[in-house]
């Protein structure tokens, strides 16, 4: 325990909010490697100030089993912290403060705390580590990762993503994509309003159309139970337009958001709000109006993990939690689904409540490090035997 705490105060004191890089951590966890005879390989982004890290305990063997944890976190700017966030505090309350101790550096730290005694485990199918860069700003990063993993890696190995869960299994999250569509109209004076097209007017026919569809959607059935939010949500989040009370607006954005459930897809249900944005540009065309609707995507649609085809990790999963694990789904957004859409059997399960995820003074309790470092031993122990295909 006093080891993975010790890694968590290392981990933590690297600020690698999204928008910065993240080497320096990455070269502290090769060094840290490198002294247990543990080779790894960067996979850079494209902009060369980021890396992803892959590195396999064990033989180069059918099997086995990838921790994958993402190393970015989420700003603390305009959040009331009471400690320093990239100090980890030890609040002798059984919690550690820090910015990602919980989303999810305390993962990460159990895995890395496990490498002396793995590397003595005379295993029989291999451990990877899979860490990534800026999953925080739409799984950026875990694409080429993913690619090189299967690529040169294996075909097989099960994944277990490392976010919050409480050390229950997920098998199932949505999909999310971020929006912006930005509406530009005619100005006019308001008191002239035949002679204009007000870009927040037709932008407010399309936010009360999303709402709609949302409504829509659960009236056709597309529901699915296992989830706190059981449909597909449609969110608009920021919107802005407009220059004074007494002009027609001549430009009006909203970002808004489709979180799919994974028995969905983002096209199906962004096609319903593209073939609406184009009947309302020609209904208002046709009555002699200007108006151009024009939508972008923020990040690449995240998928949804689907329960389907992960028995094998599944299994291994719960022989080695304790009896009253169940199986859970999530709304939020993790790459566990880019590694699925790979064809590797996945599931999320780490420690720490999500509720503290993104939080001030986030936080992570000791028991639940605890708890991940003796399901990462059993794991190891499973692992002396050789694979056996499902």
């Amino acid at each position: 325990m006093s080891d993975a705490i010790a890694l968590l105060t290392k981990l933590v004191s690297f600020d690698t909010t999204s928008r910065g890089s993240n080497l320096a951590l990455i070269e502290f966890v090769e060094a840290y490697l490198e002294e247990y005879g543990v080779a790894s390989e960067r996979v850079m982004s494209p902009c060369g100030t980021k890396a992803n890290l892959i590195a396999r305990i064990g033989p180069d063997a059918p099997g086995g089993v990838m921790l994958s944890g993402h190393t970015d976190v989420v700003p603390v700017e305009g959040q009331p912290w009471s400690t320093d966030p990239f100090a980890l505090h030890d609040g002798q309350d059984g919690k550690l403060y820090g910015r990602g101790t919980c989303d999810m550096k305390g993962f990460i730290a159990c895995a890395l705390a496990m490498v002396p005694t793995w590397v003595k485990t005379p295993l029989q199918q291999p451990i990877y580590f899979g860490f990534s860069y800026d999953e925080e700003v739409g799984c950026v990063g875990a694409p080429a990762l993913i690619k090189r993993f299967y690529e040169h890696y294996s075909t097989t190995a099960h994944v277990i993503v490392g976010e919050p869960t409480s050390m229950q299994p997920v098998v199932a999250q949505k999909g999310a994509t971020n929006l912006r569509t930005t509406v530009v109209g005619r100005e006019a004076h308001s008191s002239q309003v035949n002679q204009g097209t007000s870009a927040i007017h037709v932008a407010a026919r399309l936010v009360t159309f999303i709402e709609d569809t949302m409504a829509a959607l659960v009236e056709e059935g597309k529901v699915d139970d296992a989830f706190n939010v059981p449909h597909t949500s449609l969110h608009v989040g920021k919107i802005k337009g407009g220059t004074a009370i007494n002009i027609m607006a001549r430009e009006c954005q909203f970002e808004w958001e489709i979180r799919h459930l994974p028995t969905e897809t983002f096209d199906e249900v962004f096609a319903r709000f593209e073939a609406y944005a184009d009947a309302l540009s020609a209904e208002l065309r046709a009555r002699g109006k200007d108006v151009q609707i024009t939508t972008e995507p923020l990040n690449v649609t995240v998928p949804g993990l689907a329960d389907r085809d992960n028995h094998a990790v599944l299994r291994l999963a719960k022989d080695h939690l304790p009896g009253e694990c169940c199986n859970h789904a999530v709304a939020y957004a993790t790459e566990a689904g880019q590694f699925q859409g790979q064809g590797l059997q996945t599931i999320i399960l780490g420690p720490g409540s999500i509720a503290q995820a993104h939080q001030p003074d986030e936080y992570i309790e000791k028991s639940e490090l605890e708890a991940c470092l003796a399901f990462m031993g059993r794991l190891g122990d499973a692992l002396h035997q050789p694979y056996h295909a499902d």
